[in-house]
């Protein structure tokens, strides 16, 4: 095994070995990963946390060794908390946003393989027993954050994201890991069988003229749902689906709704 670890805040993660080829998601700061196959100056790999599969350029692989990343996966680390921040060491500083993982920090330093960052930044703190009401206040603080995030195919930073990796991200925050994709998060969690039975963080499933599960948001409070659909937006939810407020008209319909929350 050849593992690796992002160490930039972003890496984008293609369908193919080029710069052209669609983006399907992305690393972010604090992600480790392991290499599949090397081709020419390409590195085909499958991310630790959800075993998605894609092609990153081989100048954006970080090494580390068997023993760390054995290490990084027997443990959930804290995410950053703030919208923008930094780490940094004497002679470096990585810029990092909401959600990067922070892997093995001690409340001042980061460990990426072999080197030490300083964090000053807010984290979560997976270490913390379980808070049914402290997870939903962080939750409903974070969700806010991400409002007007542009769209993005594939992408899951702040900067730019597709709605199942706000779902995920979201989610990640929480120390819930989903898979990438709407079409596997729908696998997860509880059906609710009536939109007014649906409650905060319950994730809602939208489907196409064929049936295909193609796009996912999260209920927030008074019949909203939260979802990235141009830009991350606040639209009406009802039992036929999202209705848009700019548009004056229903753009997804709704498929399933799924509580992943505890009671």
């Amino acid at each position: 095994m050849n593992p690796g670890i992002c160490a930039l805040s972003a890496v984008p993660v293609r369908a193919e070995p080029n710069d052209r080829a669609e983006l399907v998601t992305q690393l972010l700061f604090g992600e480790c990963y392991h290499i599949l196959v090397k081709q020419e100056s390409w590195l085909q790999v499958q991310l630790a946390a959800d075993d998605y599969v894609g092609w990153i350029d081989a100048k954006q692989h970080t090494p580390v060794s068997p023993e760390y990343y054995a290490a990084w996966r027997a443990q959930d680390h804290p995410r950053a908390l703030d919208v923008v921040q930094a780490v940094s060491d004497a002679t470096t500083k990585i810029p990092l946003t909401l959600g990067c993982r922070l892997p093995f920090f001690d409340g001042m330093n980061v460990r990426i393989g072999e080197r030490n960052y300083f964090y000053n930044g807010t984290a979560t703190n997976p270490a913390a027993a379980p808070d049914t009401a402290r997870q939903a206040a962080l939750l409903r603080k974070i969700a806010l954050m991400y409002l007007k995030a542009p769209y993005v195919w594939g992408g899951k930073s702040v900067f730019g994201l597709d709605c199942s990796g706000l779902c995920q991200q979201l989610y990640g925050l929480l120390g819930i890991q989903l898979p990438r994709d709407a079409r596997q998060q729908i696998d997860h969690g509880r059906p609710v069988h009536f939109v007014p039975q649906a409650k905060f963080g319950d994730l809602a499933f939208f489907d196409n003229a064929e049936g295909r599960i193609v796009h996912v948001g999260m209920v927030m409070d008074e019949g909203q749902i939260l979802h990235a659909h141009g830009e991350v937006r606040l639209d009406p939810l009802d039992h036929n689906g999202i209705y848009n407020r700019d548009r004056q008209k229903y753009s997804h319909k709704l498929r399933l709704i799924k509580r992943l929350l505890p009671e």
